[in-house]
């Protein structure tokens, strides 16, 4: 489904009558059956992920954001960070201009990322070209999906193979040199087999000077219908990103009205060596889908294995010295490689005891995660060799802050602190999930999960003493997922929800572990909510969610230990974000559809927490790049058959850098528009305008010096060919 529902719509049998006046016999019936779709614009309204059995997403007790195929075409979106941009209690970060980074209610993070329901957790720029239309879940989502993902995740569903045959070739040109093709061929081969194959190759540049980007990627899927009650869907996906990594730029080291900022410089500037600064992944993956009806009764199996091989470099700035005149650039590089294997298996049933109506889910899931991750620092040749000025270090180049661009050779070598580890994860889980219908106006959903998550960790490098070099960790993680839902009428649903998720010592990444922390528990984090949903119409629907997320078990310093290494949990909670989320999407007219969002939260440390020998996160400390408020507002008006426009607002209240709270990242309003022009119903064109005003802004930040500088004003131009 591309933002529509499918409705299967039986024509009326159609009578066949004798030819003669006087005979009224009627002959047998022909039933013909007729496919019809119902485009719902900017509204989704089911989903298999959200519970794993097909759901109307008012009966889910959760806060849930779907980003149609339709908005990702109206927006021109084609990376996570756009796709997010009027998703209440999602926010971005820089992400070391290497990955996509997001912030979740608060939580940073850059594993919290599924496809088909499957991990998909390699830090990595991910594309839309085959993607259907991208799922946002709040909150902790560990029932299904499992450890991780305390604020919430994005679930990517992907256009596969199917009997609706279609070809469209997408073509876009635009400012920094941007050009794109993207393809996507579906073919009915016969009742039995469909075939489907999506691409995309995009070479490009950007606003920042020395900034490339090349993209290429294929997906063909094999849809096959062996039986009346059975579909496979077998799919592999080769995706190759690669462009240049990008820090952004440095702040002053002097505070100015209470906080810093960041250094006044021009948009384009590049802060390092753009030559020296090059990311890559490519990604193999494979997957397939079984699913077979027993009739009332669903088994489905989920299959996938992926490889990723991720490398980048940069040399990027750190501090500013406090006269303002000489910024230090730093260096080093980071490889990793993974291999993932997960299988899913869901047995889905409906049964009715007394009155009461159930739809159980029971499932397992099983997985193998093999990380190799080596880090290197860079060494700079100083002092003889220029542009480093005099003061540089070998691991420190200043350079002149109003010349900050530079070509500087650069040695990498693995240090006694770099990382260099290699680590199996494990995981093994059950979980069990009942839908209730209690009556027409209350529903429940509750479910457990249980997972087995073992970690394997070997320390490569020679600092690291022989008692040390072998680590291992295992913990039983036991994930609630509690709801309760009134329905005072058919289109309307309140709910209140329970959730609890985990997050394990190896860190998101599983890239660390260490003898002080391999044996504590793992982080948890609760979500407490209440929240209401509201189809105003078949085709317009309102949400409004008010929660409390709170994160204890935090691994602190122990106070009581002279040589200040070793750790302890921290007692009670530790973090708190608790606000409130609203949004409204679909048509307001036939002609006119929207989707609007706005977020209020309030996100802190809740006491003081010891992270280091000298270093202490106060009480009351914001939690970085988690703004107070954020609005979000797109309107799509048709004027008639082919002329359309579209005009939207992004606004980002101010917040920090990180949870130092020493750098301020100013609030800002950014407009975006676009014109539409549809030629007939096979060739359509569309102008993107962004940043209509050519507002100067800063979106994110990875560090205190890292700051990412937004995009001025940019032209795009598009167009779909279909045939």
């Amino acid at each position: 489904m591309a933002a529509a529902l499918a409705l299967a719509l039986v024509a009326p049998a159609h009578a066949q009558t004798s030819a003669a006046a006087s005979s009224q016999q009627a002959t047998e019936l022909d039933t013909v059956e007729v496919i019809g779709k119902v485009d719902y614009g900017y509204v989704q309204k089911h989903s298999t992920s959200a519970t794993k059995t097909d759901t109307d997403l008012n009966d889910v007790p959760q806060a849930v954001t779907v980003i149609t195929q339709d908005l990702i075409q109206d927006l021109g979106v084609q990376g996570m960070a756009d796709a997010v941009r009027y998703v209440p209690g999602i926010g971005v970060t820089q992400g070391e201009g290497n990955r996509d980074g997001l912030v979740f209610r608060g939580n940073s993070s850059t594993a919290d990322l599924f496809i088909d329901g499957m991990r998909d957790d390699v830090q990595y720029f991910r594309d839309t070209y085959n993607i259907d239309r991208i799922e946002a879940f709040k909150g902790p989502n560990a029932m299904i999906f499992g450890r991780g993902s305390p604020g919430g995740l994005l679930n990517r569903v992907t256009k596969v193979a199917d009997w609706d045959s279609g070809r469209e070739v997408g073509l876009q040109v635009g400012s920094w040199d941007k050009k794109r093709l993207t393809a996507d061929f579906n073919q009915a081969l016969n009742d039995v087999a469909a075939f489907r194959v999506t691409g995309v190759y995009e070479d490009s540049e950007g606003f920042r000077d020395g900034f490339e980007l090349k993209r290429e990627g294929i997906n063909p899927t094999l849809s096959l219908r062996p039986g009346e009650n059975t579909l496979i869907t077998l799919g592999y996906e080769y995706f190759h990103d690669e462009r240049t990594a990008d820090r952004g730029i440095p702040s002053y080291a002097n505070a100015f009205n209470g906080t810093r900022h960041p250094v006044e410089t021009d948009r384009e500037t590049f802060f390092g060596d753009p030559a020296g600064s090059p990311t890559w992944v490519d990604v193999n993956a494979f997957n397939a889908l079984v699913e077979h009806d027993f009739g009332g009764l669903l088994l489905r199996n989920r299959t996938r294995y992926a490889e990723y091989d991720k490398f980048y470099q940069n040399v990027f700035p750190a501090s500013v010295n406090g006269a303002a005149t000489t910024v230090s650039l730093s260096a080093y590089n980071n490889l990793t490689e993974r291999e993932n294997l997960f299988n899913q298996t869901d047995l889905i049933f409906s049964a009715t005891t007394a009155s009461i109506e159930h739809k159980f889910m029971a499932g397992a899931e099983f997985g193998r995660q093999v990380t190799d991750n080596l880090r290197r620092t860079g060494r700079f040749a100083v002092p003889a060799q220029s542009p480093c000025l005099a003061g540089s270090t070998a691991t420190s180049c200043l350079v002149p802050l109003a010349n900050p661009t530079v070509s500087v050779p650069v040695t990498y070598t693995n240090s006694g602190s770099d990382a260099n580890n290699t680590g199996v994860t494990k995981i093994a889980a059950v979980y069990v999930q009942d839908q209730i219908k209690f009556s027409p106006r209350w529903e429940a959903l509750v479910g457990l999960r249980y997972d087995r998550f073992d970690v394997d960790f070997q320390d490569l490098r020679a600092s690291t003493s022989a008692a040390n070099r072998y680590l291992s960790s295992s913990d039983d993680l036991l994930s609630p997922r509690v709801g309760l839902i009134y329905k005072p009428a058919e289109n309307i649903s309140l709910y209140t929800s329970y959730g609890i998720t985990y997050l394990p010592r190896s860190g998101e990444q599983m890239a660390s572990l260490t003898a002080s922390t391999q044996s504590l528990d793992p982080e948890e984090y609760k979500n407490y909510e209440i929240g209401a949903k509201w189809d105003i119409t078949p085709r317009l629907g309102a949400t409004a969610a008010l929660f409390r997320l709170d994160r204890s078990n935090v691994a602190v310093i122990d106070p009581t230990d002279p040589t200040n290494t070793r750790m302890i949990l921290f007692s009670g909670d530790s973090q708190r974000t608790e606000g409130v989320e609203l949004s409204l999407s679909g048509e307001i007219t036939q002609a006119w559809q929207m989707i609007a969002s706005y977020t209020y939260q309030e996100a802190e440390i809740t006491q003081d927490i010891r992270t280091s020998a000298t270093s202490v996160t106060p009480k009351g400390t914001e939690l970085a790049q988690s703004p107070k408020q954020m609005v979000g507002l797109w309107n799509r008006y048709d004027f008639s058959p082919n002329w359309g426009v579209g005009l939207g607002a992004i606004y980002r209240g101010e917040s920090y850098t990180t949870t130092s709270n020493l750098v301020t990242l100013k609030s800002y309003t950014r407009y975006d528009g676009a014109v539409y022009y549809k030629v007939n119903d096979d060739i359509d064109f569309q102008l993107n305008v962004e940043n209509l005003f050519n507002k100067k802004y800063f979106p994110s930040a990875h560090s205190d010096t890292n700051i990412t500088t937004g995009a001025p004003r940019g032209y795009f131009v598009s167009a779909r060919f279909r045939f």
